[in-house]
């Protein structure tokens, strides 16, 4: 399936997990009956739906956090993100660019 996420496909992806964990992203899909990839769902899931992901603006203090992080380990997002409590590594690639 392409296109946008419904919420009724947004549901079932957070019901599935919240029942009976992550895993393997491909049968995951499948098992939860989504007509999506297993990278779309592990994409949709950490980017969007977990509960911990913080929306909105980088605050100054993470900006300033972002910027010592990169001059010291380059584009390594996800490691810099680490740092970040729940801010995803696409978002603060997205920030810097």
């Amino acid at each position: 399936r392409r296109g946008g996420w419904t919420l009724e496909e947004d549901l079932i992806l957070i019901n599935y997990i919240a029942n009976h964990g992550e895993g393997v992203w491909n049968s995951l899909a499948k098992s939860a009956g989504l007509k999506r990839t297993g990278k779309s769902c592990r994409l949709r899931w950490l980017n969007y739906l977990r509960p911990d992901v913080r929306r909105g603006n980088i605050t100054d203090e993470e900006q300033q956090l972002i910027m010592e992080l990169h001059a010291k380990w380059g584009n390594r997002w996800s490691k810099i993100a680490k740092h970040l409590p729940g801010r995803t590594d696409n978002e603060i690639k997205n920030y810097w660019h």
